[in-house]
């Protein structure tokens, strides 16, 4: 063959050694970019999560350590989600405003392990009601957007006044992020973050949450009515503009890997901090297939992850993420 038949451009020259791989690698993973979800409880509610392997819902003290543990690994934050005992819930959610209750006593744990950690919090009633909905129920059983706002609004100056440096409203009310923003600057919370769920869709994947924070058994019908269809994206677009313009300061698109086309589109139309969350049936879907041998789990989870950084993702919500934190610094 003459010379003049050979590629003069080899892609997979930079493909060679891993010297330049690292040298010219596009995107990357790191700790700092991790955020870890926690759930705490209390009393005979702790232990395993069956559906979610390795996964266990912790006590205050237990909160405290792995706290530590994390923040010692380059993690900078940590979501805390709660699980309430079944006899305080109610239709309404009052549990959600108690000063004294499970969260604002979990973030001063948290604050008082650990100062430096950012501490994130869910602004959502589902783990409140008796119902397993986010909101509050009207006459004909759907979620009443105006009546769970006034609530909400209350929660977000619980938990902030509690210290939590970043409130996560979930609940996908339209409105909520202004109402929010309006009541905490009114509070004196004027650095207190909001991270918007804002393109949280009806999806399936949530089944092992549910187990996890005890909602599963007590929801009656679906979310489908003011979580997004899993059909659109230009909608997520316009949730994600509404939000911004009432004073998002970052956006979250969950799940996280079905939805990395709802992640590049949000992060090049707005340019603003994107996180994504790879909830709990992603987590589970990859253990369950390593646990039988058909994935290597630390090659799928980390591809998994720099996924969703590729895609535009700022910070990912994952309850991989101390476990990817270790495999990372391993190298």
């Amino acid at each position: 063959m003459s010379l003049a038949a050979y590629p003069t451009t080899r892609l997979r020259r930079t493909r060679s050694a891993e010297f330049v791989r690292r040298l010219v690698r596009e995107t990357r993973l790191d700790p700092a970019q991790l955020i870890q979800p926690l759930f705490v409880a209390e009393g005979e509610l702790g232990g395993p999560v069956a559906s979610m392997p390795g996964v266990t819902r912790l006590s205050l003290p237990e909160l405290a350590r792995e706290c530590r543990a994390v923040h010692k690994l380059g993690i900078q934050a940590v979501a805390l989600f709660p699980v309430i005992p079944a006899a305080k819930k109610t239709p309404n959610g009052e549990e959600a405003l108690n000063a004294d209750g499970l969260v604002p006593r979990a973030i001063k744990a948290v604050k008082k392990a650990c100062p430096e950690l950012g501490v994130i919090v869910d602004i959502a009633l589902d783990p409140y009601t008796s119902h397993g909905h986010d909101g509050v129920l009207d006459a004909k059983g759907r979620v009443d957007n105006d009546r769970t706002i006034e609530i909400l609004t209350r929660q977000a100056v619980v938990y902030a006044r509690a210290g939590a440096d970043v409130l996560a409203p979930s609940d996908m009310m339209d409105g909520r992020i202004g109402a929010i923003r309006k009541m905490l600057e009114r509070d004196g919370q004027h650095n207190a973050l909001l991270l918007s769920y804002a393109a949280k869709y009806a999806s399936g994947f949530y089944g092992p949450f549910r187990d996890a924070v005890g909602s599963a058994a007590q929801l009656k019908g679906d979310k489908r009515n003011y979580q997004m269809d899993p059909a659109n994206t230009d909608e997520a677009l316009r949730e994600v503009e509404l939000d911004i313009a009432e004073g998002a300061d970052i956006v979250m698109v969950k799940p996280g890997l079905p939805y990395l086309d709802v992640v590049r589109r949000v992060k090049e139309r707005f340019a603003v901090p994107t996180f994504a969350y790879q909830v709990s049936g992603e987590y589970a879907m990859l253990k369950a297939a390593a646990a039988k041998g058909w994935l290597d789990e630390r090659t799928a989870a980390l591809e998994a992850l720099l996924c969703l950084r590729r895609a535009g993702a700022d910070g990912i919500l994952t309850y991989y993420a101390k476990q990817a934190a270790l495999w990372l610094r391993e190298g």
